[in-house]
């Protein structure tokens, strides 16, 4: 009897932030977030960094904890991210092609160096890393992908390695955030409506060294409005921490600014976020529904994160189909 050779593995990386799943998980998830030289960089950072991360994750664990209690004791982004990983693996397989889909976390597990180990244990042959991250910026892809390369290096991995760096304008993500923002606007007169898009903020000293976060960002708003013409948007940029200038307008204020305008319906998008976490469970759906109210907005809906919808699964089962091209599987 004819033994047949098993095709070779292609692994398939799926890297994001990741986030405390636990209260007790929070202060250590700040310190790997503030020991990050990529995304806080400080002088002499291999001796200030670690002092500066110790003494702020301190200082801000316990009003972090409050939040994450508020929402349900830990993040659920860990969850969400393994039920992308199995809902791709699976569109990936039927494919017909021999796949396995990991994880590499940046600051909580299943970490880049726990994925780079399980790859080499299960002999990929090639892989392909795919950011949670639509839209490129130093801090967050880049930083991702300096510490996956690191671990594969360390593991000693050979196989051949493909970065998709990001996809602001993929119309099978543009389709997917596309039918979120539809759901969030069905029912919603439109007399006074605002569609708000909602991104991470950045130092604006990061845009000036040429990141191209904020134009690929602004690139994926206007691929969406061309599906809803004469409906008002505008862009803002949430998170902002610290004292050097963020982009702006910063959420909060545009809000302010949209109700002293007028604006009674809002409907808010978070652009930058392909997962729920505290950024949009606590940070729009708890603080800023507070303050739209406040304001005088009288309706406010937040659009649903992408998370495992199957327009999403569809859309990175396309990035990695369109990486491999005339490759065998």
């Amino acid at each position: 009897m004819k033994r047949t050779t098993p095709a070779p593995l292609t692994g398939v990386l799926l890297l994001n932030m990741g986030g405390p799943d636990t209260l007790n998980a929070v202060r250590p998830f700040l310190f790997r977030l503030f020991s990050d030289k990529d995304l806080i960089p400080l002088p002499v950072g291999t001796i200030t960094q670690p002092v500066f991360a110790w003494a702020v994750s301190g200082l801000r664990a316990r009003k972090v904890r409050r939040h994450y209690e508020e929402i349900g004791g830990g993040s659920p982004i860990g969850k969400i991210t393994e039920a992308q990983r199995a809902a791709l693996e699976d569109a990936l397989r039927e494919t017909g092609g021999n796949f396995k889909v990991y994880v590499g976390m940046r600051y909580w597990y299943p970490m880049s160096k726990h994925a780079a180990l399980e790859m080499k244990e299960d002999g990929v042959s090639q892989a392909i890393v795919l950011p949670l991250y639509p839209q490129y910026c130093a801090a967050t892809t880049g930083s991702s992908f300096k510490d996956l390369r690191r671990w594969l290096s360390w593991a000693g991995c050979s196989f051949r390695l493909t970065e998709i760096r990001s996809y602001p304008e993929h119309p099978k993500y543009i389709a997917a955030l596309v039918e979120t923002v539809a759901k969030a606007i069905h029912g919603t007169g439109p007399e006074g409506m605002r569609i708000l898009f909602s991104a991470h903020g950045v130092p604006e000293r990061l845009i000036r060294s040429g990141d191209p976060y904020r134009a690929e960002t602004e690139a994926t708003v206007a691929a969406v409005m061309r599906s809803f013409p004469g409906i008002p948007h505008s862009l803002s940029w949430q998170s902002r921490a610290g004292r050097e200038p963020w982009l702006v307008p910063d959420t909060v204020d545009e809000v302010t600014r949209l109700a002293s305008e007028g604006v009674r319906r809002l409907v808010v998008v978070p652009v930058s976020f392909v997962s729920d976490h505290i950024e949009t469970l606590h940070e729009l759906d708890i603080r800023l529904a507070a303050h739209a109210n406040k304001m005088g907005i009288l309706s406010f809906h937040r659009a649903p994160a992408l998370n495992d919808s199957p327009s999403f699964i569809e859309a990175l089962k396309t990035l990695v189909v369109e990486q491999l091209g005339d490759s065998p599987f």
